[in-house]
């Protein structure tokens, strides 16, 4: 097979009728069809079809993302959002027909549960009444990002970004680090009108969706749009009960320590990103010097890594640089019918240049790993289980990242980034337990969700002190987390995740080679089972049993003499 470049894949932009056509025929098919072998043909068709139309989609929203001026690519962008609900409503209605089917139990046999369970959930997050509800709120996503992304910030001689400003939050001298954030933060302060705007109407958007299609809250239409089929809101709560009892005690012991190690009397929010005098260790090179040095390092790891990283470095499956225009955050997409996924970032010069491009790669390694799969609803697990893939690859090439900061600072960055992930944990859980309040409470004012997260922060995040910055002081971070705008409820999912690659950690200190082998099969699973399968197939300890977050942080605890 020739190997395959971004700028050669093309997909002809659908329509309705030519979409719905194509339906037509399947649906001919599956009445002519007397056999399992032509339910099953019927299917694949169906499926090639479904690869088709997420490729288009996930061009039509690189390309967005990658340059949110240019006017091409809003109008296939706004093209898209409004052909995405039709396009819903007909697989839906395929969907319908197979759950149905007479020889559902044999289709089962043949392609798996787990399928007809995400088809169960996905067909109670459609009807026609919220059409235009969907495209609304597409909407106000866009405006979002493109409100985030098109920002110029003057600072010490450059003109930065939302993405590129971040980088002074780990700069040395404490007065620059106060300074860079006073700016950002003035930036959020100004725009706080439009930001409190946009989210009061999706939220009350969502809400209606949910009503409309017969759920008491979003809360509810949210864990089906999310496909959580394997646990609910109970056990999530249960969860976040864990956290506050077993890591926010422990983050509250790191900051202490953090706070001496940068011999100040109060940690600042401005402090908060660096860990001790010396600064953190940043990689030795520009972006070319990063991608050769992961290169290098995926050659030593091998298990398929190496030439997956290859395949995307030759076809220019990664754009990692920060430029202006560019939407900020980073990601991994994929081109279901090419079998390859896309890279995505924001490279702003520290150490987090390293982590996300781990972290993406993480993805987009499972991603290949699972191309084969039978069903494109497998290509991808639900996505709590999608980020144990990428938190783990994080853990499991730690022995290698003096590469990109040299023995000192790679030997730095692997205690500093234990310690970063278990600080995560109260931070990620703050977020879900924010939007679950906000959602209970969707008829709230702008201010009562600032007040709300103020709340959050002082059980979760007790040691944060904004000082003088106003609009922090008054609640108004939780603005900066671009998920509760454009993903709402999935932060919980990064927090699940962390938990189960806390254990790949574990496991691999003991034997590297067992938990790689163990990765690698996990990842080629796909999404072909729920959340807590997937967990407990590859030996992790589902975060919803009991004792095992305590074990998780009792570990590490030890390892970093807290």
């Amino acid at each position: 097979m020739p190997p395959i470049h971004f700028e050669n894949i093309r997909v002809q932009t659908p329509t309705y009728d030519e979409v719905a056509a194509e339906y037509q025929q399947i649906n001919a098919a599956l009445d002519a069809s007397t056999s399992l072998a032509g339910d099953c043909a019927a299917v694949q068709q169906w499926d090639q079809l479904c690869r088709r139309l997420a490729t288009w989609e996930s061009l039509v929203q690189l390309h967005f993302n990658q340059d949110t001026r240019k006017e091409e690519y809003k109008q296939a962008r706004e093209y898209c959002d409004q052909l995405r609900p039709k396009l819903t409503e007909l697989a839906v209605a395929m969907k319908r027909r197979l759950l149905a089917s007479p020889r559902r139990a044999e289709l089962e046999a043949h392609f798996g549960p787990q399928a007809f369970a995400l088809w169960k959930a996905h067909i109670t997050t459609y009807d026609p009444v919220i059409e235009q509800d969907l495209i609304d709120e597409a909407k106000l996503e866009a405006e979002y990002i493109e409100l985030t992304a098109d920002v110029k910030i003057l600072f010490r001689g450059e003109t930065l970004n939302l993405s590129s400003i971040v980088k002074f939050r780990e700069h040395p001298e404490r007065q620059v680090r106060y300074d860079a954030e006073k700016l950002r933060w003035q930036w959020y302060a100004d725009h706080q009108t439009q930001l409190d705007r946009i989210y009061d109407d999706l939220v009350k958007l969502r809400t209606g969706m949910a009503r409309k299609l017969g759920f008491k809250s979003y809360i509810e239409l949210a864990y089906q749009r999310m496909c959580r089929v394997d646990y609910n809101q109970a056990d999530v709560e249960r969860f976040r009960a864990a956290i506050r009892e077993y890591a926010v005690p422990l983050a509250v012991e790191l900051r202490k320590r953090q706070a001496q190690n940068l011999q100040v009397d109060q940690l600042m929010w401005w402090d908060d990103g660096i860990y001790d005098l010396r600064g953190n260790p940043a990689p030795q090179g520009d972006h070319d010097w990063l991608i050769a040095q992961a290169q290098a390092m995926y050659n030593v790891i091998g298990c398929g890594l190496d030439s997956f990283f290859r395949l995307l470095v030759d076809g220019h499956l990664m754009d990692l640089k920060t430029r202006d225009g560019k939407a900020g955050g980073g990601f991994c997409t994929s081109f279901p019918s090419q079998g390859v996924p896309f890279v995505y970032a924001n490279f702003n010069g520290t150490k987090g240049d390293v982590e996300v491009l781990t972290h993406e790669i993480g993805h987009a390694f499972q991603c290949y790993m699972s191309r084969n799969q039978p069903l494109s609803d497998y290509l991808w697990p639900t996505y709590e289980s999608c980020e144990i893939h990428s938190m783990s690859l994080e853990f499991l090439t730690l022995p290698w990242v003096n590469l990109f900061f040299g023995r000192e600072g790679g030997e730095r960055f692997k205690r500093l980034h234990l310690e970063i992930a278990l600080l995560f944990l109260p931070y990620g859980t703050a977020i879900d337990h924010f939007q679950h309040l906000v959602y209970e409470q969707p008829d709230a004012t702008p201010a009562q969700r600032h007040a709300m997260w103020q709340e959050m922060e002082r059980m979760y995040l007790p040691w944060r002190d904004y000082g003088d910055l106003p609009h922090l002081g008054s609640g108004g971070f939780w603005q900066f987390q671009r998920h509760i705008y454009l993903a709402p409820f999935y932060y919980i999912d990064y927090v699940l995740a962390q938990t189960c690659a806390l254990q790949f950690w574990v496991r691999a200190e003991k034997d590297f080679s067992e938990a790689i082998q163990a990765y690698v099969a996990l990842c080629q699973r796909g999404g072909e089972a729920p959340f807590q399968e997937l967990a407990r197939g590859a030996g992790l300890i589902s975060p919803f049993d009991e004792g095992c977050l305590r074990d998780v942080v009792a570990k590490a605890k030890a390892d970093l003499g807290v």
